[in-house]
């Protein structure tokens, strides 16, 4: 074998590594680009891109001048700079690495010398949470010295509202599913591969197609507006897929266990808590992870069934709300994202070890 053999058989490798690692990137840094953002004040938002935390070279003043005399309609020279004033507003280099900017307009103005400065001190706050978490009211003061009033966003109720709209939302499909998988895994009634072919059917019939019909029913039965209808609509539609997954991951367990279990008298209640549950913890984590984080994002239902009434907002109405009406306030933007992410990515790290266990449900057969 050749030297080269081992770099031409590690190719591919080496190509598929590469390119899960530039998606990565292609992820990260917009995040990591929105979770700085969040840290700094409105005025560096606004003025600044979030890269400037790092160290890096940027014009600083070091001295300031009036305006010239004379027509300034007019070529002029200042501080050794020579310039018309549209080309002095966008900054003339002088000799040593300086420029010189006017600033202001060409009545009522100054000039600037400026130099290039090491920096990179980051000013970093926390203020961007404690407005868009409470009520309270805040002021602002903008690059002209001019103290403005706001109030807070306060998402701490949406925050709740969420969590009580999603915890249901995710225990009540589990719930159901794992029983019914139970049932077409190891148990044997008339209809049973019907009933697990129509359930397998309505994976392809998404919510949205069911909106409307839906929503007359729910008017009807007076459910409209209240928790309820999005749990009973959430969980509707996504047991078929919990039926599914959990069928796959339950039936593939060893039948000898089962057969052991029934030998010694236990029922199948005993069975289902005894063995099934336990040995099906990756499936239902999987399961989980993905019902939270569509629940905990979901916007159209919430908004259909629900409604925009302030007191039973869930997370994702009142940041589209902040984005209508703070549409150039990043800072709260950024940090009233980053608030809806932190639950989803304490429940993803905290099961992520069955994530993939579960993923691969009843994909090999033992």
């Amino acid at each position: 074998m050749t030297t080269s053999e081992p770099v031409r058989n590690r190719l591919p490798d080496l190509i598929v590594n590469g390119t899960l690692l530039v998606i990565c990137l292609l992820w990260l840094v917009p995040t990591f680009g929105l979770f700085v953002s969040s840290f700094r004040t409105r005025d560096d938002v606004l003025t600044s891109g979030w890269w400037t935390v790092f160290p890096h070279r940027e014009w600083a003043t070091i001295s300031t001048l009036p305006l010239p005399n004379g027509d300034h309609n007019q070529t002029m020279t200042v501080a050794g700079a020579t310039g018309t004033f549209e080309q002095f507003r966008d900054g003339i280099a002088t000799p040593g690495n300086k420029r010189v900017v006017w600033v202001g307009n060409k009545r009522a103005g100054r000039i600037e010398v400026q130099d290039q400065e090491w920096t990179g001190v980051p000013k970093f706050t926390l203020e961007n949470y404690f407005d868009v978490l409470t009520g309270k009211e805040y002021q602002l003061t903008d690059i002209n010295g001019v103290k403005h009033t706001y109030k807070g966003d306060d998402l701490s109720g949406a925050l709740f509202n969420s969590l009580a709209v999603t915890i249901p939302a995710v225990v009540i499909p589990v719930v159901i599913a794992a029983f019914a998988a139970y049932g077409f895994a190891w148990m044997s009634f008339p209809g049973r591969k019907f009933l697990f072919a129509v359930v397998v059917a309505l994976l392809v019939v998404p919510l949205q197609l069911a909106l409307v019909p839906v929503l007359s029913d729910y008017v009807r039965l007076k459910l409209n507006g209240t928790y309820l209808a999005v749990w009973l609509a959430h969980a509707g539609f996504g047991i078929p897929l919990a039926i599914y997954l959990l069928y796959n991951f339950i039936s593939a367990l060893p039948r000898d266990i089962m057969e052991s279990a029934v030998v010694d008298g236990a029922s199948h209640f005993t069975i289902f808590f005894r063995l099934i549950i336990p040995l099906a913890a990756p499936a239902l984590a999987s399961y989980a992870i993905f019902q939270f984080l569509w629940v905990w994002n979901d916007y159209l239902v919430a908004l259909i069934f629900i409604g925009s009434q302030p007191g039973v907002q869930v997370l994702t109405m009142r940041l589209a709300e902040i984005v209508g009406s703070r549409g150039d306030d990043w800072h709260l933007l950024t940090a009233g994202a980053f608030i809806s992410m932190i639950l989803p990515l304490a429940v993803f790290f905290t099961l992520q070890r069955y994530f993939v266990r579960g993923l691969l449900a009843g994909s090999v057969k033992s």
